[in-house]
């Protein structure tokens, strides 16, 4: 079952999740003068220098590899190319309500061969394309009609209808190109110290020995007479822009570098117009500035040019063999990774190489989405567009079947039309593959990372916690290294129970420092909020006390609680909790007092119910129930805290003060499925990602000004589209993780560009407040470390055709129950930082440090209990693989340890016997801890 109201998703989001742009750079205003000190030029660029100045001395900076990525690659994002073309697939045609045509094409594909049948799904508008996935259901058609709602569109001026042409694979094939160059051409600009024109730069005939250095760094010199490669605009015929360049390919693109020395060089020709025609004509430049002292004298303003809008400055110093980078982009050129390191110094030249593409590459990417290309794009688009809808007219009323569902072209089709259709199919993939053979040959073909021999680790690899839990999960959250899980079903005694079956668990919150448990347990008028103190629950552990039943906990109730359907508390957990409770409309806010210390400073001895330490401050009225909640920590946490909700198809905010409420944000949609509301703070300020249907939107929340709130449109808002519906969202800065049905979607916070996709067969995000843990129905596998292994296999899935119905799993027997699998993705690999720059949180100076020590100390001294011994782990680590994955041939006999009748294998002991039916239970800790990639230890590729 999922919870999809309030998860512990939205506390990751701000104890792990405040971050700053400043990592990207500064906006500066930058002039360059002639000799004489006279204005030349000025212009606003975004500066990225590692935040180090460049005047002092400096010791080289390290970063992890894992921190460069490429992003939207073309492997995820060219779906037409890959899933599309040379497969059976459909394609419609129709017109909005606007009168603008527009085209929809949908496949039945197989997530890369995890027999995860699922529709793709793309809308071509002018405005751009729009990409989702839906799942894929045998029993239940789907229709052009829901899937073009899902994707906004529901209201036409001419209903959809589909296009039988073959040809018109070609035409969408062009339409996906205008998102981008697979391959890139980059500018190479040797400059001198102390050259301050770009006269001087472009006149420079010959570069130095570094510069050659730093040239065989970036590619190999190529010869350009009859070069039969990505030629980036240059001449290979008659050597009219040069006899040689350089050249490289980068995981899958292909890279031709415009160096100034190798252009044609002209002694009567002052500005060098022919180096200016291609160096001018280049989005990204490298600039080599020779010299080793570190005063700068290269500004962007200095190059005379309408289309460069991003500068590389590269400095060599040959003392110590290092290169030092800083990045100059124009101010309308939005935020692209990876952020520089602090110093931005580079000794090791392999990965300064791997930086500097990647850096490139995404700039480039980044920067056709600036006003200026964004809108050629858009009249490009709209023109194709239109103009292939004017070819269609005249058919447009032969040969069209309207309205129909995309199963109908699947074996139910009658037997009179059978054979034509099977042929028009026939038809229809050979011209399909003929293209896709076409584009590769000319090398416009977007390829895996299989052609870079790259071997690394990624942030988003997974551990297996537990290889074997035949259950379902309800809610969970970690307690120390432990996990605690409230499940469904109903069977023996778990490893170590807390609760019985008389509690059923719908909500959980673990906070440790405060020593606290916090449940919401049943459902409908009988819901209610309980909490219990930590210590007095590992006290019952240890003593192998009898498990809390209800009735039990009748004193842990929270008051006026009763109805309670939803609730939430503050994340960072400061001096004052704060938990709000939603009842039907009603919202009731609850504080907890400050703990009692004693002499010492430390807590005292907590003899009476944890209740006793809340009060009720308030109720407010809502116009409508909320379906999702976050609490947001004023800057100064006195009359300036906010709560939002959301209901209907809005999101609110609501002053915990006033009660006042105030519209965040509207959702034009007929139909709204929300998602998640994280709280995260940038720079201290607060900013909330709005996750609803496939849509994330980011809002920079204000603080209030009296009672009303700043909300405004800010120039750092942002809002991206998810290629699949989520069920939950987790923000873990620099990355935000879409848990779906059967996929996690890993994206950048800071611009929402998808940087990867990993298939994950039947998932549920289970906890995520400090490591994540999802569920899994894949098998456990033995693999190495490498998610950038050999794919080629999988990289293109093949889609079910008109006549082969997609395979799905073998159905379970009777009595039999699939097991299910869980894993951990560490918390500190995806926020560890390559940046050393500490971020501190707006209520850091709130914390109380008495109360942390002495609850953290008792739970170290609780981890004997809640983990296995030293003797055990090295009893288990003896035993084979099998054994230790639990197989189910070993579960023969029951245990002999007393009052303990599981069936287990040999050697049981009570905290031994594995994952069986729990109703609230405490895991024990990780058990194979070695970490596997996410991609193939959950049976999953590269999407």
């Amino acid at each position: 079952m999922r919870l999809c109201c309030s998860s512990a998703s939205e506390d990751l989001g701000c104890r792990r999740g405040d971050f700053s742009r400043k990592h990207y750079g500064s906006v500066e205003l930058l002039i360059s003068s002639d000799a004489d000190g006279a204005i030349q030029r000025a212009g606003r660029f975004r500066v990225e220098n590692g935040s180090s100045d460049e005047t002092t001395d400096y010791t080289p900076g390290t970063w992890r590899r894992t921190d460069v990525h490429l992003e939207n690659p073309e492997y995820h994002t060219r779906w037409f190319f890959k899933y599309f073309l040379g497969k059976v697939h459909q394609n419609y045609i129709g017109t909005d309500a606007e009168k603008n045509p527009f085209y929809l094409s949908v496949v039945l594909s197989d997530q890369n061969n995890q027999r995860v049948p699922q529709y793709r799904a793309i809308l071509w508008r002018k405005t751009g394309t729009l990409k989702i996935s839906l799942p894929y259901s045998p029993t239940k058609t789907l229709s052009v009609k829901s899937i073009l709602s899902a994707m906004n569109l529901d209201r036409f001026e001419k209903g959809p209808r589909e296009i039988l042409n073959p040809e018109i694979q070609k035409d969408l094939l062009v339409l996906e190109e205008q998102e981008g160059s697979v391959n890139f051409k980059f500018g190479v600009l040797y400059a001198k110290d102390g050259q301050l024109t770009d006269d001087e730069m472009f006149s420079n005939e010959t570069g130095s020995q570094s510069f050659d250095k730093f040239l065989n760094l970036l590619g190999d010199t190529i010869s350009l007479q009859g070069w039969a490669g990505y030629r980036g605009g240059l001449d290979t015929k008659n050597d009219t822009t040069g006899m040689n360049s350089i050249y490289t390919v980068y995981q899958g693109h292909e890279l031709m570098f415009h160096v100034s020395t190798m252009l044609p060089y002209s002694k009567e020709n002052k500005q060098q117009v022919e180096r200016k025609r291609h160096i001018g004509n280049d989005i990204v430049t490298i600039v080599f500035q020779e010299g080793e002292d570190a005063s700068p004298s290269f500004k962007p303003s200095m190059i005379r040019s309408h289309f460069t809008h991003i500068f590389a400055l590269v400095r060599y110093n040959s003392q110590n063999d290092s290169y030092r980078l800083k990045i100059f982009s124009e101010e309308s050129v939005p935020l692209f990774g990876p952020p520089l390191p602090s110093p931005p110094v580079f000794t090791d030249h392999q990965e300064f190489r791997d930086f500097l593409l990647v850096k490139l590459i995404n700039g480039e990417k980044a920067t056709l989405e600036t006003p200026t290309f964004a809108q050629k794009r858009q009249r490009t688009l709209d023109m194709l567009i239109r103009s292939l809808y004017q070819d269609l007219i005249p058919d447009l009323h032969k040969n069209m079947l309207n309205r129909r569902s995309f199963s109908d072209v699947l074996p139910e089709s009658p037997k009179s039309a059978r054979k034509k259709e099977e042929a028009r199919q026939a038809e229809f993939v050979r011209i399909g593959q003929a293209l896709k053979l076409k584009t590769i040959v000319r090398g416009d073909a977007p390829t895996s990372l299989v052609t870079t021999g790259l071997c690394r680790k990624e942030p988003w690899e997974s551990q297996s916690f537990c290889s074997t839990f035949p259950y379902e999960t309800v809610c969970a959250d970690s307690w120390g290294q432990s996990l605690l899980v409230a499940t469904e079903a109903a069977g023996v005694l778990p490893p170590v129970q807390v609760f019985d079956k008389t509690m059923v668990v719908k909500q959980i919150h673990v906070v440790e420092p405060q020593d606290l448990l916090i449940t919401r347990a049943d459902k409908g008028k009988d819901a209610r909020l309980y909490v219990f103190r930590l210590s007095m629950l590992k006290r019952g552990l240890e003593e192998r006390q009898l498990v809390r039943t209800k009735c039990d906990s009748r004193e842990n109730k929270l008051e006026k609680t009763k109805g309670c359907h939803l609730y939430s508390i503050n994340t960072h957990h400061g001096s004052e909790l704060r938990i709000v409770a939603a009842i039907r409309n009603k919202l009731l806010l609850i504080t907890r007092k400050q703990p009692r210390l004693d002499g010492l400073g430390t807590l005292a001895a907590a003899t009476h119910s944890p209740v006793d330490q809340f009060q009720y401050i308030r109720e407010i009225c809502l116009c409508d129930a909320p379906v999702v909640m976050a609490l947001v920590d004023g800057p100064t946490g006195e009359n300036d805290n906010m709560i939002c909700v959301a209901y209907k198809h809005q999101f609110d905010l609501i002053n915990e003060s006033t009660g006042d409420a105030y519209r965040l944000h509207h959702v034009d949609a007929n139909r709204v499925n929300f998602v998640a509301a994280i709280d995260v703070y940038e720079d201290g300020e607060a900013g909330l990602l709005l996750c609803y249907n496939y849509i994330c939107s980011y809002k920079k929340v204000c603080p209030f000004n009296g009672s009303t709130p700043m909300i405004q449109s800010n120039a750092s808002d942002l809002h991206f589209s998810w290629n699949q519906m989520p069920n939950a969202i987790v923000c873990a800065f620099p990355y935000i993780l879409a848990f779906t049905t059967d996929s996690i979607e890993i994206r950048l916070v800071v611009n929402g560009n998808l940087v990867y996709t990993a298939v994950v067969p039947e998932l549920q995000l289970t906890a995520s407040r400090s490591d994540i843990y999802f569920v899994s129905s894949a098998p456990v596998n033995s693999a190495s470390n490498c998610s950038s292994r050999d794919t080629s296999s999988q990289s293109s899935p093949q889609t079910p055709t008109g006549y082969e119905m997609p395979v799905f799993p073998l159905p379970l027997g009777d009595g039999e129950t699939q097991c299910k699998h869980i894993f951990k993705i560490p918390l500190s690999n995806l926020v560890g930082r390559s940046i050393e720059r500490p971020l501190k949180s707006p209520l850091v100076n709130k914390v109380v440090t008495g109360l942390t020590a002495p609850v953290g100390a008792l739970m170290q001294g609780s981890s004997h209990t809640l983990s296995l011994s030293r003797m055990e782990i090295k009893e288990i680590a003896s035993r084979t693989r099998k054994e230790l994955l639990g197989a189910p041939s070993c579960w023969k006999r029951h245990c002999s340890s007393p009052n303990c009748s599981w069936m287990v294998g040999r050697n049981c002991s009570r905290r031994m016997c594995w994952y069986h039916s729990l109703f609230m239970a405490v895991f024990l800790g990780k058990i194979v801890s070695e970490p596997t990639p996410l991609a193939e230890n959950v049976g999953m590729t590269q999407d």
